[in-house]
């Protein structure tokens, strides 16, 4: 984790998640959120696919990746939540407080790791669409219900809820009326 957070560091924001890409686009301004949704995601997706058929090529024993062990429903809310959880946690982590990098890094990892193994006999605990679409596509059940709905429809409500639930929450300090006259005169 420290090494992508690294390489999303020296990137200014390469990640490897839609759903870490798609709550500042939400946040952001239109043609961010147009390029986000259109090319971001779709490239994050296709460099999954690609990964996954690279794993699977040189080592076929690795498995097929994360499936759906309790009914749609269950699954959606399951994922839905660890999602709402991690977004959360990870909007409170980028605000500007003090601590180090190496500090928010570990809080992130151990946190991600806490609800993946939360998670895990349920859907997978997977919270990243575009990993999971990788290993869907792979076994060729990657338009179904079952996956559009847990693995890409609750993130991303999820997501959507976590950002402003957060919003309304912590809002941004308001100037005084001083300080906007004074920006707005210079």
């Amino acid at each position: 984790m420290f090494f992508f957070a690294f390489l999303s560091n020296i990137t200014k924001g390469g990640a490897y998640n839609p759903l870490t890409v798609l709550y500042p686009a939400i946040s952001g301004d239109f043609p961010t959120f147009l390029f986000t949704v259109g090319a971001r995601i779709p490239a994050q997706v296709f460099g999954s696919i690609i990964g996954v058929r690279l794993i699977i090529q040189n080592i076929p024993e690795v498995g097929l990746g994360p499936r759906l062990n309790v009914d749609i429903h269950r699954g959606a809310l399951t994922e839905g939540l660890l999602t709402f959880a991690i977004v959360t946690l990870s909007l409170g982590l980028a605000r500007k407080i003090p601590g180090s990098f190496f500090m928010k890094t570990w809080i992130s990892s151990v946190s991600k790791l806490a609800l993946h193994i939360l998670g895990s006999d349920l859907t997978g605990g997977v919270m990243n669409p575009a990993s999971v679409v990788g290993w869907a596509f792979a076994r060729g059940d990657h338009i179904t219900k079952e996956h559009i709905l847990v693995y890409w429809l609750a993130p991303i409500e999820a997501t959507l809820l976590a950002v402003w639930i957060f919003k309304l929450l912590f809002r941004p300090p308001k100037q005084n009326e001083s300080q906007k006259l004074k920006g707005k005169t210079e």
